[in-house]
């Protein structure tokens, strides 16, 4: 069953898919939020009681007795048990609130940090997916290219039979076969490489044909003003910058816990024991409850120095978020500069494949005709090979520059808000 879903057809739909539900990078960043959910966890228990319960047993050498009022009173058994329950509740303490704040704000970032690891690794199949895609078009154009020396080798082996041309036309058509198979094991080698990549992102081997993706190509050849409107909601939409934002909140709640340090701290307890030795007084039950006071009037001043130090870390998160933000309207305008490059490329080479393929084919007509040189023939062929590796690259390069446009502005590889 999985050899025949690998041999499926992979669409760059299927591949973001994959790689944000199984790829370990984004599994280990869920994992970190569950993780800051549990520090919630930790922080509310500050505020509510503990409850406990204790049992022992006693083997004793002896009895101790005692005499009371003409009789026997067992002080120590030979078999002595014991039971008790004790109960704690923090009634008042400052720190609490800051710490919970605190707390809350991380496990809230944690989730987004989780969430745009899941969007950077989807980029990343994304990516990869177009990479291998064009490489294996490139290998492709190879393989047209070796079948077009081949056939040129058999033409110029005829036409120097009949004494039409010259045997340097021969020498050069092997070269030309030669080179060609050269540059195809080169391009196959990539290829494949590229493929491994590929699996490795999507925790799953990549064994079928990668579907071309029309529905990317043809978003990305529209006018790059239409985009315009996409820049707008950046702010809103990357979970990256909100995250940033919630860690200066959460190192703010942070600095205000020294502070919270100065009041006093007030708590309660109570407790209950059991033995089966009522001893002297007769009682085998025996309780207590205590409220507490702590008040800490001078620590050294650790809590002030407590406090520089996180208010310094939350000037430093601060200027780093705002670095962030300012960022995004480069990584924008730096996007559609891309994009708006890449279909202009696009378009001339989709020209320059045409115009070469018709050379190559005329040049190849004219040859067999004796109209024109060998080398010649091998110019054209290699000028149309340059031109379909350039239109694979160009259109890799224009499907990359519409998924860096999306990174920027906060959306994930399909174009939907993650």
């Amino acid at each position: 069953m999985n050899d025949a879903r690998a041999q499926e057809p992979l669409s760059l739909e299927r591949a973001v898919s994959l790689a944000a539900a199984h790829n370990e990078t984004a599994l280990a960043a869920g994992a970190r939020a569950e993780a800051a959910e549990a520090r919630v966890a930790r922080a509310r228990a500050f505020f509510l009681p503990r409850l406990s319960v204790t049992g022992g047993y006693t083997r004793r050498p002896q009895e101790t007795t005692r005499q009371v009022g003409g009789e026997t009173v067992v002080v120590q058994r030979y078999n002595a048990l014991r039971a008790g329950v004790v109960a704690q509740v923090q009634l008042f303490d400052a720190r609490g609130v800051p710490l919970y704040q605190a707390a809350a704000r991380d496990r809230e970032a944690s989730a987004l940090d989780a969430l745009e690891t899941r969007r950077q690794v989807a980029f990343q199949a994304a990516t990869g997916f177009l990479s291998t895609l064009g490489l294996e078009q490139v290998a492709e154009a190879a393989q047209r290219r070796l079948a077009f020396s081949k056939q040129s080798l058999e033409d110029a082996r005829a036409r120097a039979s009949a004494g039409l041309a010259s045997t340097n036309d021969v020498t050069l058509a092997e070269l030309n076969v030669a080179t060609a198979e050269a540059t195809l094991a080169d391009a196959v080698g990539q290829a494949a490489t590229s493929r491994l990549e590929l699996g490795y992102l999507l925790v799953a081997p990549v064994e079928g044909s990668l579907v071309l993706p029309e529905t990317l190509l043809g978003e990305a050849s529209r006018p790059v003003d239409s985009f315009k409107n996409l820049a707008g909601g950046a702010l809103e939409r990357r979970p990256d910058l909100l995250s940033a934002h919630l860690r200066v909140e959460a190192q703010r709640a942070l600095a205000r816990e020294p502070l919270a340090r100065l009041f006093p701290a007030l708590s309660a307890s109570a407790q209950y024991s059991l033995n089966n030795e009522s001893g002297l007084t007769g009682r085998t039950g025996n309780g207590f409850l205590s409220v507490d006071l702590t008040w800490t009037l001078y620590d050294g001043g650790e809590r002030y120095a407590d406090r520089r130090e996180r208010l310094a870390l939350a000037r430093a998160l601060e200027w780093e978020a705002a670095g962030q933000v300012r960022r995004v309207d480069v990584a924008v305008a730096r996007a559609e500069v891309s994009l708006r490059t890449a279909q202009a490329s696009l378009s001339r080479n989709q020209v320059a494949v045409r115009a070469a393929r018709q050379n190559a084919e005329e040049t190849s007509l004219l040859y067999r005709q004796g109209l024109v040189a060998a080398l010649a023939l091998s110019d054209a062929q290699v000028r149309q090979y340059e031109a379909e590796v350039a239109l694979a690259q160009a259109r890799y390069s224009l499907g990359s520059a519409l998924l860096e446009l999306r990174a920027a502005v906060g959306l994930d590889p399909l174009g939907k808000e993650p």
